[in-house]
């Protein structure tokens, strides 16, 4: 008896694949040809699944942030229990700093999109900006946290904490950049975001900023 397709199985043949293409040479290269010889299947099965590049690329993308949240939670509290703010913001450093292979490639693939938006029309920037947003309200709902602000996402937020969130977020962009064009070692970049941390959570707690 033939063997039931698995549809989401066999999208992430493709994005897997579409990855290790725009990964290896960019955008550009990641065509319907291409990615299928890299997936092992038909030019036809690529366009069935995804229409076309566009559908194929904004699956892609979807693919490597997906696979960076999913890293959130990896080794964190028990489930049901909430981390102590700043161990929940390690996570954050842990899931998106390249630090291993697979984060390196993500890394690598993501730096691809965001160079390709700036040529791009304004629906595309766009599509991209949901993800970094996204994670601004992770960050500062962490901040929210630390500082007694209540629960998150309840009420107008301190434009300080919006600030400190985009700082931490825009930190941990260069340190990505670093570790990947080889400026930093992944341990050197994880001591400069504990460092980070520590003026975060000492400005939060109203003490002075380390020295």
């Amino acid at each position: 008896m033939p063997r039931l397709v698995d549809h989401a199985e066999r999208r992430e043949q493709i994005t897997d694949a579409a990855r290790r293409v725009i990964g290896r040479a960019g955008l550009d290269a990641a065509t319907f040809q291409a990615v299928a010889a890299e997936a092992g299947v038909s030019v036809r099965l690529v366009q069935y699944y995804f229409g076309n590049k566009d559908g194929l690329l904004a699956a892609t993308h979807r693919a490597v942030v997906d696979a960076s949240a999913a890293r959130f939670g990896a080794g964190g509290a028990a489930p049901g229990t909430l981390p102590p703010p700043r161990d929940a913001l390690r996570g954050v450093v842990a899931a998106l700093l390249p630090l291993d292979a697979q984060r390196r490639a993500d890394a690598v693939v993501l730096a691809a999109f965001h160079a390709a938006a700036l040529t791009r029309d304004a629906a595309a920037r766009e599509a991209l900006l949901t993800a970094p947003r996204a994670l601004v309200e992770v960050v500062a709902a962490q901040l929210d946290r630390a500082r007694g602000a209540g629960t998150p996402g309840r009420g107008e937020r301190d434009v300080e904490t919006s600030r400190d969130a985009e700082l931490f977020l825009a930190t941990l962009a260069g340190l990505t950049q670093s570790v990947v064009a080889g400026h930093l070692e992944a341990e050197q970049a994880l001591a400069v975001a504990e460092r980070l941390l520590d003026h975060l959570f000492a400005s939060q707690a109203g003490g002075p900023a380390p020295t």
